[in-house]
């Protein structure tokens, strides 16, 4: 390996490690306050949606994936269990995109 090959690998793992490391130090005695501890907790949701949606409108049959998007959100606010809702959701957008 060459020094350039190494150079990236040191860097990368600086890259990834650093985030993970300044959260520890800085909020070990302090605590995290609970404004952040609340906007943390929803950020697996954003992430979740901004991973989902585009592949529910630039899919094959748009309108089948919106379907089975919206079957989805509402099964899902109606406290449905995650499997359920998931399986609906996609019997929805498969008889959709049959049936188009």
């Amino acid at each position: 390996m060459n020094t350039t090959v190494i150079g990236i690998i040191v860097g990368m793992a600086a890259v990834t490690y650093i985030p993970r490391l300044l959260p520890g130090l800085l909020f070990t005695r302090s605590g995290v306050p609970e404004w952040v501890e609340k906007w943390l907790q929803n950020v697996p949701y954003a992430a979740l949606g901004a991973l989902i949606f585009p592949g529910i409108i630039q899919g094959e049959k748009p309108i089948a994936g919106m379907a089975g998007g919206l079957t989805a959100v509402v099964l899902g606010l109606l406290e449905l269990h995650l499997v359920l809702v998931m399986a609906l959701a996609i019997f929805v957008a498969f008889t959709v995109s049959y049936f188009l």
